[in-house]
């Protein structure tokens, strides 16, 4: 069960980290649409676990590659956005959100 805290914490990250995305995804990652869907923040607050939707990629592996590539920099405008917010900047793990996969497979099986 999630603290308020960290709730607080988790949206924040996510509008943030959407709006990193939404302004560098044509630079950094040749126009892919990338979607923060969910954060999960630790207790401790010094780690986040984020998850991703990509859209208009072929290669969601090397997408996500490249994204945690350029973590440290992401990680770094986060930490330009929410300094006077949070005392620590959370280390940040990137993860491919497969729930929208997952539905329109089986949306395209009841179509049938």
């Amino acid at each position: 069960m999630e603290t308020q805290r960290q709730l607080k914490i988790s949206r924040l990250l996510q509008r943030e980290l959407g709006e990193i995305f939404q302004r560098d995804a044509k630079a950094k990652y040749g126009g892919a649409m990338i979607t923060v869907t969910k954060v999960n923040v630790s207790k401790d607050m010094s780690v986040a676990r984020v998850y991703l939707s990509l859209f208009a990629t072929n290669d969601k592996s090397g997408l996500i590659s490249d994204i945690e590539a350029h973590s440290h920099d992401t990680r770094y405008q986060l930490g330009k956005r929410i300094r006077n917010q949070v005392r620590i900047i959370p280390q940040i793990r990137f993860l491919v959100d497969e729930s929208l996969d997952y539905f329109e497979k089986y949306d395209k099986l009841l179509e049938h």
